[in-house]
């Protein structure tokens, strides 16, 4: 059907779906800060305020930390696309940055791999969307590794009040829910968009071996970059934490908001509650995770995702004859 429109018709159409993004995205910072249900705006602003840490350097050296993330986060990308085409780091860091505004108002962020297509010819989409899907496990693998180390040594430090037949109870679920999705996509062999589960196994294991070996290395690169982060706010707000304790309660809430779907919106509140819960165990004050979590999210997500906004309002469909 999009292909049957004229040109005139294509570009009206793309630029609604670009005000659409923009607006969204202005809609759900506005909202996130301002209508925030764990953390009143005027209460996080007197707070910081009030410590009055925020020195010159502190905050260079936390921008800093945050073009580091994306640095990698940026060169991972470019290395996984040069599989299939040659991208430059400024293309790169458009897709990405442009796909990070895109995911803020859908679910578990797939407008991410929609917007990343979209800056592809038509012969290449199919692939894009698996490679940033490698790209998002990759994450998620290093997340889920060290979560587990975390949340081991965390049990046998502190004294948990577990309700041990609820948690049976959810890991039956869980278990029979994953036996039954498995054995639903080797009944169906599911297709997405013709392209089957055998296909994209393929895919994977024919990509080069230093192609996966970059992606771990340059995602466990960003999960130290991003937890160095908020240990430095915590010593900014003067909390008297070691950094092992804190990387065993970091990697620990990571893991737990990360196994829980949820839209954008909410992916910021169920992070933030994991981390509160889990950082109480060490008497750090509530409202001092609020304040670090949400600066977390303004540094990492938001910043980020105004640069995004310019690329999504640029963004030109590529030629089919590239």
């Amino acid at each position: 059907m999009y292909g049957q429109l004229s040109y005139k018709s294509k570009q009206f159409f793309i630029a609604i779906i670009k005000l659409s993004i923009i607006v969204g995205a202005s809609y759900y910072i506005y909202n996130k800060l301002l209508n925030n249900e764990n953390l009143d705006f005027s209460e996080f602003i007197s707070f910081l305020t009030k410590i009055d840490a925020f020195s010159t350097k502190n905050i260079v050296f936390l921008l800093f930390l945050t073009i580091f993330n994306w640095f990698f986060e940026i060169l991972k990308w470019r290395i996984l696309v040069s599989t299939i085409k040659k991208i430059s780091f400024f293309e790169a860091l458009e897709q990405s940055l442009g796909g990070l505004t895109a995911s803020l108002i859908t679910p578990n962020r797939i407008g991410d791999y929609g917007a990343k297509a979209i800056y592809f010819e038509k012969q290449y989409r199919k692939r894009i969307v698996f490679l940033n899907l490698m790209g998002n496990v990759s994450q998620m693998t290093i997340t889920t590794i060290l979560g587990i180390i975390g949340v081991v040594i965390f049990y046998s430090t502190y004294d948990l009040d577990l309700n041990y037949q609820k948690i049976l109870r959810i890991f039956i679920i869980i278990v029979i829910v994953v036996s039954f999705s498995i054995f639903g996509l080797q009944r169906s062999r599911l297709k997405i968009k013709g392209f089957s589960i055998e296909r994209l196994i393929e895919f994977i294991k024919n990509l080069p071996q230093r192609i996966h070996i970059s992606n771990l290395g340059l995602s466990f690169i960003r999960y130290l970059i991003f937890s160095f982060q908020f240990y430095f706010f915590l010593q900014i707000f003067g909390v008297d934490i070691d950094y092992k304790s804190a990387m065993i309660v970091l990697s620990s809430s990571y893991l737990l908001a990360s196994i829980v779907p949820s839209l954008a919106v909410f992916d910021v509140l169920i992070k933030t509650g994991a981390a509160v819960y889990l950082f109480s165990f060490l008497g750090v004050n509530e409202l001092t995770i609020l304040c670090i979590s949400t600066l977390m999210w303004l540094l990492n997500f938001i910043l980020p995702s105004m640069f995004g906004s310019y690329f999504v309002l640029n963004f030109k469909v590529p030629k089919a004859s590239d």
